[in-house]
């Protein structure tokens, strides 16, 4: 059986973050991030499903999600999966999509599976200099080139990308964001929004390719990920962003991101000068 390894790695200069992981069985819930990512298949066959659509993943295959964009996907064959990936943060995605277009707008990505030789080329390439410590702007090159090829062969308007939903699952959204560290009820997430429960249910998960339980797992995660990159220890992030333990923490962000907090903090602020990489 091929060992389980996952590689992480924060580029200073670029200002985002690569990731490998080989030999990976188990699967990924469904969950959303806040970031951009860019993703590409070096091994394996997995079902993924995204935005409320079925895919068939395999080598070769070029993963595209735009933030927000449920996601979520399982072994298909029995076999191991091997796949690298970089996430961009909305900011610096802003920055890049300025140089390439001149506008400073998101970009979103018309397609979530795409095959495309020219981008796995500079994927590669651009993940190989950033997992390796290069410096120089070579690795910029590589960069601006792939968001070049994405922005223009399968961009739009981010605002396309974003699936219309009503008022009231808008509401329910903004109470969990506002509230997320505090021990929240359905019936106060209904009140707010003005739905009852069964409806809220049905038209939350129709509208947002999760239910409203996970979304609010989801946003804990995402803030979570933002203390664990300014130093905060994982209990403290745990208890700041509403878990009930650290065991119920770490279960759901090794789910959500493939690592355990203690080793995605450890990316930020335990790295050499030249970049350190964690393979555990």
């Amino acid at each position: 059986m091929k060992k389980e390894t996952r590689t992480v790695v924060y580029d200073d200069e670029l200002r985002l973050e690569a990731y490998r992981f080989e030999g990976i069985e188990r699967p990924f819930p469904n969950h959303f991030h806040e970031h951009y990512v860019i993703g590409y298949v070096e091994d394996g066959t997995r079902e993924l499903s995204c935005r409320n659509r079925k895919y068939t993943i395999e080598k070769g295959s070029i993963v595209l999600f735009n933030p927000g964009d449920n996601h979520g996907c399982v072994q298909s064959n029995g076999g191991a999966f091997d796949y690298r990936g970089l996430n961009i943060s909305k900011e610096i995605m802003l920055d890049l999509a300025e140089e390439v277009t001149g506008k400073r707008e998101l970009p979103g990505f018309s397609e979530n599976v795409i095959y495309d030789e020219d981008v796995v080329c500079y994927l590669r390439l651009l993940h190989e200099m950033v997992m390796q410590g290069t410096c120089g702007f070579e690795k910029e090159e590589a960069l601006l080139f792939l968001i070049s090829l994405l922005i223009w062969n399968y961009g739009q308007p981010f605002a396309c990308c974003v699936p219309e939903f009503r008022q009231e699952i808008r509401k329910a959204c903004e109470y969990m964001e506002q509230h997320f560290a505090e021990r929240i009820y359905l019936d106060q997430i209904c009140r707010y929004a003005g739905l009852s429960k069964s409806t809220l249910l049905r038209a939350f998960t129709k509208s947002k390719g999760v239910t409203p339980y996970r979304y609010l797992e989801a946003v804990r995660i995402n803030e979570a990920k933002k203390l664990l990159a300014k130093g905060v220890p994982p209990v403290e992030a745990a208890m700041r962003t509403g878990f009930s333990d650290q065991s119920h923490f770490t279960n759901y962000f090794n789910q959500f991101i493939g690592l355990a907090p203690g080793i995605y903090r450890e990316i930020f602020f335990e790295r050499e000068g030249d970049g350190e990489q964690h393979d555990k």
